[in-house]
C-alpha cells in the first residue's frame, strides 16, 4: 500500500464559534510566508469556512468527512489533495468530539485526527473564563486516550495578565504546551450570517486583513513550535485505489458550473472528479451572465445564498427563460439547496418579499429562522442523474428555508431512511434537485454517471 509522509495537523475546539477558522487562516499564511506549501482541509460537509482556507494557502481546500465517505476512501482523498504540497493543515468542525450522533464519533474531527495519525492542536475561547480552561482542557485529554492531543492555543485573552493566569496553569494541570494566546481583535472577526461566517465568494478575506491575522499569529504563536509538532507525524499508509485511482480521461463534454456570490457550494473533490471522468467546467453567473455558455451540454446548480440575491436573480429574466428552455428540453442538471430553490416558482425572503425564480419546478419556498441540518441516508425512487433506483448514497443538508408546496410523490426524487414517509426532492427525466448535498467521492459511480449523462445528451 502507498504511504503518506506530508507532515499533518489539526486544529480544533471545544465547540463552534472558538476562532478555529480565523487562526487555521493564520497559520496557513504563517506558513506560506515560510515558503511551504500548504493543503487547507475542512473536517465536515462545510462550505464556508473552506472558501477562507483556500483563500489563505492559495489553493483549494477540501472537505474531509468520515460520514458521508468511508474513512479508506477520506484517506485516499487526502493522500490525493497532498500530493504536491508540503504540509497539511486540516480544521475541525464543532466541538473536537461532535459528529453525527452523540452515540459515537463517526464524523467527528476527532475521528478524522485519528485516521490521519495528526496530533491535534485545541483551540480554546478565554474570553469570559480564567483557571475553568485547565479543567475544560484536562477533560478533553482524557476523554479519548487514543487521540493525540498535542498543545492548545488560547484565543479572545483580555490581557497579558490574563494569559499569565491560564497558560502555567494549563500546563501543569495536563503537561500540554500552550502555543499561544491570541488578544482580542477586530482584524480576527469574520462577518456572520444566519448560516455562519460569509463566504469568501461574497467578501473576500482582503490581502490587507489576511496579513493582519497573520502577523497576529506570528507575534502571539509559537509558529515554529506548531510546525515542528506537524513534522512529529509518521508515514500514513493509504489502501489502494480511490476515487482518482483511474487514468485521467479526455475532456469530451462541457458542464456549465453556476459561481458567483449567490452560488460557491461545491465540494471540490466533486469538481475535481468531474473533471476527472472527462468534463470540462466552464463557470458561469446567474446574477450577471444572460446566457448559459456556448456549447453547455449539462448544468450544475450549487448551493449558496440565493435568498441574499433574490432581487437580482429575478431580474436575470433573459438566463431564466433559456434555463426553461434548455432543461425542459433534457439538459442534465444537477441543482443542490440554493441551485434547488432557484429553480421553484418563486422565494420569499425574511422580510415577506417574494422574488420570481424560474418556474422550473412546481413550488414557493419560503426564508425562515430556524435551519434544517442533518445527515441523511436517501434512496431513489427511480433512475436518476446520479443514481440508479433502489441505490443508496449519504448525504447532507443545511438550510434555513421550507419549500410550502408538497412534492407530488410521481416527481420526489428520494426516499429518506432517517425519516420514514417523507420524501425529498425532484427526479424527472435528466433533472435531479433538491436540498441534498452529495459527496461524489461517496460512491465511485456517482461523477462518471453525471458525465455520461451529459455526454449522451442531444438537443432537439
Amino acid at each position: 500500500m502507498p504511504t503518506v509522509t506530508i507532515p499533518r495537523i489539526v486544529i480544533a475546539a471545544p465547540s463552534s464559534g472558538a476562532g478555529k477558522t480565523t487562526i487555521t487562516a493564520g497559520l496557513i499564511g504563517a506558513l506560506r510566508r515560510r515558503g511551504l506549501r500548504v493543503q487547507p482541509f475542512k473536517c465536515g460537509p462545510d462550505f464556508i469556512d473552506p472558501s477562507h482556507l483556500a483563500r489563505a494557502a492559495g489553493r483549494p481546500a477540501r472537505n474531509l468527512d468520515t460520514w458521508m465517505c468511508e474513512p479508506d476512501t477520506v484517506q485516499q482523498l487526502f493522500a490525493h489533495a497532498c500530493r504536491d504540497a508540503d504540509i497539511a493543515i486540516i480544521e475541525g468542525v464543532m466541538g473536537l468530539f461532535d459528529g453525527r450522533s452523540g452515540e459515537g464519533e463517526a464524523g467527528s474531527t476527532a475521528q478524522i485526527a485519528k485516521l490521519l495519525g495528526a496530533p491535534v492542536v485545541l483551540v480554546q475561547d478565554i474570553a469570559k473564563v480564567a483557571r475553568s480552561a485547565a479543567a475544560v482542557t484536562l477533560g478533553f485529554q482524557q476523554f479519548d486516550p487514543d487521540l493525540h492531543l498535542a498543545g492548545v492555543i488560547l484565543n479572545r485573552s483580555g490581557s497579558q495578565r490574563h494569559c499569565e493566569i491560564i497558560a502555567p496553569e494549563v500546563t501543569r494541570v495536563t503537561g500540554l504546551p500552550v502555543l499561544g494566546a491570541i488578544p482580542r481583535s477586530e482584524a480576527m472577526q469574520m462577518p456572520e450570517r444566519h448560516l455562519g461566517l460569509v463566504p469568501d465568494a461574497e467578501v473576500s478575506l482582503s490581502n490587507q486583513q489576511l496579513d493582519i491575522i497573520v502577523d497576529l499569529l506570528e507575534q502571539n504563536c509559537d509558529i515554529d513550535a506548531i510546525l515542528a509538532l506537524a513534522q512529529t507525524t509518521g508515514p500514513l499508509v493509504v489502501p489502494e485505489g480511490g476515487p482518482f485511482s483511474s487514468e485521467l480521461a479526455a475532456k469530451t463534454v462541457r458542464i456549465a458550473v453556476a459561481q458567483d456570490a449567490a452560488f460557491s457550494f461545491y465540494y471540490q473533490d466533486n469538481l475535481d472528479l468531474l473533471e476527472h471522468c472527462g468534463a470540462e467546467l466552464v463557470p458561469f453567473s446567474p446574477l450577471t451572465d444572460p446566457a448559459l455558455p456556448a456549447g453547455t451540454q449539462g448544468l450544475y446548480l450549487g448551493g449558496g445564498f440565493p435568498e441574499v440575491y433574490a432581487g437580482q436573480l429575478a431580474a436575470n429574466r433573459a438566463l431564466k427563460r433559456e434555463l426553461i428552455e434548455i432543461i425542459d428540453d433534457g439538459l442534465p442538471t444537477l441543482a443542490e439547496c440554493g441551485g434547488f430553490i432557484y429553480l421553484t416558482e418563486s422565494l420569499t425572503d425574511l422580510n415577506g418579499q417574494s422574488h420570481s425564480m424560474c418556474g422550473i419546478l412546481p413550488g414557493i419556498v419560503h426564508m425562515r429562522n430556524r435551519p434544517t441540518l442533518a445527515y441523511l441516508t436517501v434512496k431513489p425512487f427511480k433512475d436518476t442523474l446520479l443514481l440508479p433506483k433502489g441505490e443508496t448514497v449519504r448525504a447532507h443538508e443545511f438550510h434555513y428555508s421550507v419549500r410550502a408546496t408538497l412534492i407530488a410523490f410521481a416527481a420526489a426524487a428520494f426516499a429518506i431512511k432517517e425519516r420514514p414517509g417523507e420524501v425529498e426532492g425532484h427526479a424527472e427525466r435528466n433533472l435531479l434537485a433538491s436540498y441534498l448535498h452529495i459527496h461524489f467521492a461517496a460512491r465511485p459511480d456517482l461523477a462518471p454517471r453525471f458525465v455520461a449523462a451529459c455526454r449522451d445528451w442531444v438537443p432537439a
